[in-house]
């Protein structure tokens, strides 16, 4: 059985010198990464186990986390992919919220949200001001951090210590840690379509599955030649963490496979890729784009969507003169690139989430435009 949340003490710092001391939940530990926000009021299950989040500490800046629990990760859909989750396990160092929820009412619920973390060895620090937490992080861009979840005292000097040791987030090889490690095949009535896996959500794939594509999810280092023994009709390009500059045999394999001509869709990490492969540029955000209620304008049509989103790079817009793309969506806060059209070539992508989970499903549209794209009529 897991340790009682009131016996468990907590602290969390971060590299500018911040010390948050509160109550401890999940596994007792200590973890070091880059603190983040969320902004999403609902939806913990799914954030909680998206790929993107690996080696990051998540706070959650909805006061109140876990009051409907955690559902039964046996639940499985057609193809064998857990209902309410992301992906198979939690990937988030640590989480951060003001109150948890210790008695959850809700008829899917199974277990808490400290019961969940406890078993899946996750720390977790509850009772500190998170508003303060992400006005610093808005303020000073995101830091890296680290969080001790202990059944004793917490030695803070020392969590400063692993902090100024550890390697920055952006230097990480973290898609190498997320991607599958061999090839696995969705079977389905329809044409193939090959995913590129850097960290994909089982959204992505539900939302292809559901529109009858038969899915390959292929490993990130997967070059071209091996991806057109496939015979795919287009290639998805998915989200995952880190910096994208990084992933350079991916890049090198999306490059190859847009001179072939293959249509593809890029999604989040994706879409910067995409933009690499092209000749375009990224940077590091200063907090980034996390939550569910982030505007975007489709430049095309004039309309403005809200969307789901989880990323801390972005495409430089004036690095796109020569690559054939044009910007396609721009987000309304703050102008950055939200999505990405090539002039000639059957090539889109978007840096925010069309499928949504957690989050709204206003532009799961974007998936009918890839199967157009690819000469496919077909609807979700």
């Amino acid at each position: 059985m897991p340790n009682m949340v009131s016996a468990l003490s907590a602290a969390l710092v971060l590299e500018d010198g911040s010390v948050f001391l509160g109550r401890g939940f999940g596994f007792p530990k200590t973890v070091v990464g880059e603190v983040v926000f969320t902004t999403g009021m609902v939806g913990y299950p799914e954030s909680i186990t998206d790929p993107s989040y690996q080696g990051q500490i998540l706070c959650f800046t909805y006061p109140l986390i876990g009051n409907y629990g955690v559902p039964d990760p046996s639940i499985r859909d057609a193809w064998g992919l857990p209902l309410h989750f992301e992906s198979s396990r939690p990937h988030v160092l640590g989480v951060i919220v003001h109150e948890l929820c210790e008695k959850p009412s809700h008829w899917a619920s199974t277990k808490s949200l400290h019961e969940w973390l406890y078993e899946e060895k996750v720390p977790g620090i509850s009772g500190i001001d998170t508003r303060k937490l992400a006005k610093r992080l808005r303020v000073k861009g995101v830091m890296m951090g680290a969080l001790e979840v202990s059944e004793g005292d917490v030695d803070v000097d020392e969590l400063f210590s692993l902090v100024e040791k550890a390697p920055r987030y952006e230097h990480l090889d973290l898609v190498s840690e997320v991607t599958i490690k061999e090839p696995k095949v969705y079977e389905n009535e329809g044409p193939t379509v090959v995913v590129i896996d850097c960290g994909v959500k089982y959204g992505i794939l539900r939302n292809l599955l559901r529109r009858n594509f038969t899915v390959v999810r292929v490993p990130k280092d997967y070059d071209a030649d091996k991806i057109l023994q496939f015979d795919p009709k287009g290639v998805l390009v998915s989200n995952g963490p880190g910096n994208p500059e990084l992933n350079v045999e991916t890049i090198k394999t999306i490059r190859d496979l847009i001179e072939i001509g293959i249509p593809m869709l890029g999604i989040c990490l994706g879409n910067q890729m995409i933009a690499l492969a092209l000749g375009a540029s990224t940077f590091k955000m200063k907090y980034g784009h996390r939550g569910q209620n982030k505007p975007c304008v489709d430049l095309e049509s004039g309309i403005c969507y809200v969307t789901s989103q989880n990323h801390g790079f972005a495409v430089r817009e004036d690095t796109l003169g020569g690559t054939g793309l044009s910007v396609w969506f721009l987000n309304a806060d703050d102008m950055t690139i939200e999505g990405l059209r090539h002039r000639k070539k059957p090539v889109i992508a978007v840096q925010f989430h069309p499928e949504a989970s957690p989050g709204p499903y206003d532009t799961e549209y974007i998936f009918d435009a890839f199967a157009n794209m690819m000469g496919v009529n077909c609807r979700g």
